[in-house]
């Protein structure tokens, strides 16, 4: 073949390598790296090492990169000698701007000639398809942006990204696939088209190896939830890798809380059907024995520290169940203490004597000086919504302070409690900058913390009922929680609109304030009806974590309406508007596991109110409440269903120069004493049977959680229970018209509770075994009510 046809052809396969680089971003297949190297290496003439010099070096294909810009990546320079090396590198480092979709080398006597294929611009990117998840989260979520060099991996990155953020949201049957629209000035449209697919939700949550809990009470453990009809405005039944993480902590301190040292998660696995519509979760666990602790010391190396000081601080008594919660909370305490006392450096950590046989774990706190390690600063990340400084105020240090593990583990599970987010990180690296310096990092995930409620349901006491409510647990995400709430009843109407800042003043104190209104039918019990319109303000504060104490001023206008002809006379002559301008406190000591749904622990709360601060009433009021809970199967090895709660209030109100109005008055009966109806044994007119109330009133149960032996899966669950209570005579009315009675009544039954797909519904049978004859008794009381 003669020179000039090799010229032409060589020419030809050029060109031919260029177009196949312009068409691979319609979707061909473009030449990478490798492939242009081994072009170069072709293209170079053999033995090109020895002599030949590069004497001049050609850029084609530029359009918006200058030539010289090219030419800056180049390790190959004109006057050297050509070396297939360098020109391998220069390649590469080429390929590595992301500036390029193809780049071809050739050598020619001495000229060598780079031909490079631009990568075009964004001009636009859209979204097709998505209707669940707004552009703007969507454009937040990529890395592409308009006037951006298009390159095909960061197109893959931002569809993966896409994906994550959809399954986030539990879409897991989501597609995404990217479009290109050419344009001119090698410039491109990206279209991302979306096919959401269905909502993937948790079908079922299942539990293998757990003896001593059901299925049913660790559902109610993990945050993730089996998806139901009533749950359309909940995310807790998307799956959720993350929160599925959680859950497995969830479960860990749950056990760990309840003595079983041993206990671990096997495995937790979420299987995926077949139609992508839905998850099957799987725990695997072992429960393990369940411990007490043994022997409890403490123990330090720090002189003139007497541990014997420090014994106060231990809340852990052996004997007691282990609970993992009370050896941090124990840590904590200690560490506080010592701090107090001038040891601003110092490490606790629980030694663990365990023994097997005796199913024991004995304690020493051993209390070290720590290493002097300073806060540098607090890094807070991932949080969109919710400002720094409420996250900052649930950490346990400050920047300044001396590091503290066990104040970090405190912070972070603070921040986990406020119910905001479905993730949080807390960690501590080392400062760059000096070697006694950390900088604590905060990430963070957050989840939605509106709620919407919607109930339907009946009562014995108010009749058929409907409620709506509106929620928000982070408002405009300064923390501050907002509801607002309508019922409607055959006997009750209500409207409350509640606020509630958790630290005013940027101190630890919760305030609030209230607005409500309310009507009520009492024509049944006391032969009329009553209206009343008021507000609250509302200021408490924790002592620590077991006191807390509370401050209240209510305002409240009442109107007394139609009163019924045949009304006692006691009520005809009360007056028929009242207001009532009242303060109070209330001081509680709460040890419960949870405040919802008590399972163990005690609590006692006292409360006086004066009103006469302006307003018609003139009255002081004092309320006493406590309560026990144990569980009971514990104590006794049996099915750990079987628990054991006694409750028991007294209250008592005076007037203040005046008498006390009859709507002020305790009544006794229906819920507070079941087997009697709604006040049926208060005090009463002799003539017409309408409730007048007493001025002191004390009532107690006695109530066993007993298991059905059904299938946890139904959700029932029983009770036995014995309720009883006195109330007091109306000091300021004719005795010899009134039936009235300050002995004891006492009354026993059982009951069921079916958490229903709509909700809870208690059914409970009381028989009055003391009472009076002039006592209204209810043999069956049902309360059906649902919150979603």
């Amino acid at each position: 073949m003669r020179e000039a046809e090799k010229q032409i052809m060589g020419d030809a396969v050029t060109r031919i390598t260029g177009w196949l680089g312009v068409l691979a971003l319609g979707g061909a297949v473009a030449l990478g790296p490798e492939a242009a190297l081994a072009q170069t290496r072709a293209a170079a003439p053999t033995g090109g090492v020895s002599g030949v010099v590069v004497q001049r070096i050609v850029i084609e294909g530029t359009q918006r990169i200058e030539s010289e810009t090219v030419r800056t990546y180049l390790s190959l320079h004109e006057g050297e000698p050509y070396d297939p090396a360098k020109a391998d590198r220069s390649l590469k480092e080429l390929f590595e701007t992301g500036l390029f979709s193809d780049v071809t080398m050739n050598q020619d006597a001495g000229v060598l000639t780079v031909k490079v294929v631009e990568n075009p611009i964004i001009n636009r990117i859209a979204f097709e398809g998505n209707r669940r998840i707004e552009q703007d989260a969507l454009e937040k979520e990529i890395q592409l942006r308009p006037r951006v060099v298009y390159t095909r991996v960061k197109v893959q990155e931002d569809v993966q990204r896409i994906l994550e953020l959809y399954r986030r949201s539990g879409r897991y049957a989501v597609s995404v696939e990217p479009k290109i629209i050419q344009q001119e000035q090698n410039r491109v449209d990206l279209v991302f088209e979306i096919n959401e697919g269905p909502s993937t939700t948790v079908k079922r949550i299942a539990f293998i190896g757990n003896q001593k809990y059901s299925d049913a009470d660790l559902r109610e453990v993990v945050e993730t939830s089996e998806s139901a009809w009533y749950r359309f405005l909940s995310s807790t039944d998307s799956y959720d890798p993350d929160r599925l993480n959680y859950d497995r902590e969830l479960l860990r301190r749950y056990y760990l809380k309840h003595g079983y040292a041993d206990f671990e998660v096997k495995s937790a696995v979420a299987e995926l059907s077949p139609d992508k519509e839905s998850f099957f979760l799987t725990f695997t666990v072992s429960e393990g024995e369940r411990y007490r602790f043994g022997q409890i010391n403490v123990e330090t190396t720090l002189e003139a520290l007497n541990p014997e000081v420090l014994r106060a601080e231990l809340d852990l008594k052996a004997g007691d169940w282990y609970n993992a919660d009370k050896v941090e909370k124990t840590v904590q305490k200690l560490t506080d203490k010592v701090g107090t006392l001038g040891y601003a450096f110092v490490d606790v950590r629980p030694r663990v004597e365990r023994d097997p046989e005796a199913r024991t774990i004995g304690m020493t706190f051993q209390i070290d000086e720590g290493p002097r390690v300073f806060v540098e600063r607090i890094d807070i990340n991932g949080n969109m919504r919710t400002h720094d400084e409420v996250i900052r105020r649930e950490v346990s240090l400050a920047e300044g302070d001396a590091f503290n593990t066990a104040k970090l583990r405190r912070s972070r599970q603070n921040i986990q409690d406020l119910g905001y987010f479905e993730k949080v990180d807390v960690t501590n690296e080392p400062s760059p900058t000096a070697a006694d310096r950390t900088v604590v990092k905060i990430n963070v995930a957050e989840k939605s913390t509106g709620e919407v409620s919607f109930g339907v349901g009946w009562s014995s006491s108010v009749g058929a009922l409907v409620e709506v409510g509106v929620r928000e647990r982070n408002f405009l995400g300064r923390g501050q929680d907002l509801k607002a709430s309508v019922s409607w009843a055959q006997r009750r109407s209500q409207v409350d609109i509640s606020f509630t800042e958790p630290y005013f003043l940027d101190r630890r104190l919760k305030a609030g304030v209230d607005v409500y209104a309310l009507e009520r039918d009492l024509t049944d019990e006391s032969s009329y009806d009553y209206r009343s319109i008021g507000t609250a303000l509302r200021l408490g504060y924790n002592y620590n974590e077991s006191w807390s104490h509370s401050f209240r001023y209510n305002a409240e206008y009442t109107d007394i309406i139609d009163v019924d002809d045949d009304a006692s006379v006691y009520i005809r002559n009360q007056p028929d508007n009242t207001v009532v301008s009242l303060v109070g406190h209330t001081l509680t000591y709460d040890k419960r596991d949870s405040k919802l749904n008590p399972k163990d622990g005690y609590f006692v709360s006292l409360g006086n109110d004066i009103a006469g601060l302006g307003g018609t009433e003139y009255f002081v009021r004092s309320d006493l409440k406590a309560g026990y809970y144990a569980p009971l199967g514990d104590w006794l090895d049996w099915n750990p269903a079987w628990s054991l709660s006694v409750r028991g209030q007294a209250g008592y109100i005076v007037g203040l120069g005046k008498d006390v109005n009859i709507n002020q008055r305790y009544n006794l009966g229906g819920s507070n004493l079941r087997g009697f109806a709604a006040a049926g044994a208060s005090p009463r007119d002799s003539s017409t049977d309408d409730a007048l109330g007493g001025n002191w009133v004390s009532t107690g149960t006695v109530e066993i959680g007993v298991p059905l032996g059904l299938p946890d899966d139904l959700g029932l669950s029983g009770r036995l229970f014995s309720d009883f209570g006195m109330i007091g005579r109306p000091d300021d009315f004719d005795s010899s018209l009134i039936d009235a009675s300050t002995s004891p009544r006492l009354s026993f039954g059982g009951g069921v509770t079916w958490v229903s797909p709509v909700g809870p519904i208690a059914i409970d049978v009381g028989f009055p075994v003391v009472k009076k004859s002039f006592d209204e008794t209810e043999l069956l009381r049902i309360s059906f009510g649902s919150r979603f």
